[in-house]
């Protein structure tokens, strides 16, 4: 046992020997830098020398701003709230829980905006975007063309009724037609609207799988097995009844008729 001890000893002798000549030997190696240098950020505010660096710095700040904002527009002054809103009473109705996923329905949702509102963005690329990018039209011009296509789209699908509404709430003036109604009015006259015809067709897919509910809760409670949840035995029976109507074909057409 002594001895064992005594090697080790000798072991770590020599070890630390070895360490202390790596040491003398090597002074670079000890204290040398990184092989991949650290780079040094930094941002600062500095004072403008002319009225173009202020320009230019608002311009950015605007940019970042609409960015950020971008999915509000999207949502706001797009088909996206009611398709939305309906694949979220579908799901309800089916009583699948989490299935399909949100990430699913939010996609679908986005991609059935993308293709109900692609004849309204592409004149907004041609009579905006474009002409801009090209130097042909400035972004004061740019942003009210853009605006023109998206304020034709809301009102085909705004509410006479919701319109008054934010007319009278803003005690503007009665408008003579389309083109005196400001954007700030007919926005928010859009998206009620948009929520009242959503909530109108979750109404109508809730009818016939309410209708499966009640029969199964019936028949159950006729049986004398109240202790059984319905909903665990109608289940299934809503979704084959979906499957049989081809429901995600239904839902899809009607969802984009309704906004021709």
């Amino acid at each position: 046992m002594s001895q064992w001890i005594n090697y080790v000893k000798s072991w770590q002798k020599q070890g630390l020997t070895l360490t202390i000549i790596i040491v003398l030997a090597f002074p670079a190696v000890a204290g040398a830098a990184p092989l991949i240098p650290i780079p040094n950020i930094n941002v600062g505010v500095e004072q403008a020398n002319s009225p173009q660096d202020v320009a230019l710095s608002l311009q950015v700040l605007l940019m970042l701003t609409v960015l950020s904002l971008a999915p509000s527009i999207l949502i706001m002054m797009t088909s996206f709230t009611r398709i939305i809103i309906v694949l979220s009473f579908l799901r309800s109705a089916l009583s699948t829980q989490q299935m399909p996923p949100n990430q699913v329905l939010v996609g679908l949702s986005l991609f059935l905006t993308f293709y109900t509102m692609s004849p309204y963005f592409d004149q907004v690329n041609q009579n905006a975007l474009q002409p801009m990018l090209a130097g042909t039209m400035d972004q004061q011009t740019a942003m009210t063309e853009a605006v023109k296509p998206m304020r034709e789209f809301m009102f085909k699908q705004t509410r006479e009724n919701d319109l008054a509404l934010f007319v009278n709430l803003s005690e503007m003036p009665r408008p003579n037609g389309p083109e005196d109604v400001p954007t700030t009015v007919l926005i928010p006259s859009f998206i009620i609207s948009e929520l009242k015809t959503a909530f109108q067709i979750g109404f109508l897919i809730y009818i016939p799988f309410i209708v499966i509910d009640m029969v199964v809760a019936s028949t159950l409670m006729a049986m004398g097995m109240m202790m059984l949840p319905p909903s665990m035995i109608s289940l299934p029976f809503k979704v084959l009844l979906f499957i049989l109507v081809d429901g995600w074909h239904l839902i899809t057409r009607s969802l984009i008729s309704s906004f021709i």
